[in-house]
């Protein structure tokens, strides 16, 4: 279904109901299609915790300082070659 943009400000709630049922809408401005209203994928179901425990182990020094020579390429001063 296409429709104009002055149609589609009026009857919103009743063009998501439509496309809540599957239906595909266009917005046309001036016959011209500007942007398409299409039903949201449904939501995936949320993996559970805890499915890798076990399968890595953290290191006990994980939080320890880094080493001078890791630590010194973080203390560069800003560039715009970086986007700064």
């Amino acid at each position: 279904m296409e429709v104009n943009i002055h149609y589609a400000k009026t009857h919103l709630s009743r063009l998501l109901q439509r496309v809540a049922a599957g239906e595909e809408i266009t917005i046309a401005r001036a016959g011209v299609p500007m942007a398409r209203l299409v039903p949201l994928e449904a939501a995936r179901a949320r993996r559970p915790l805890d499915l890798d425990r076990g399968v890595y182990a953290v290191p006990e020094d994980f939080d320890a300082p880094l080493p001078p020579e890791i630590l010194a390429g973080f203390n560069h001063p800003p560039t715009r070659a970086h986007g700064f």
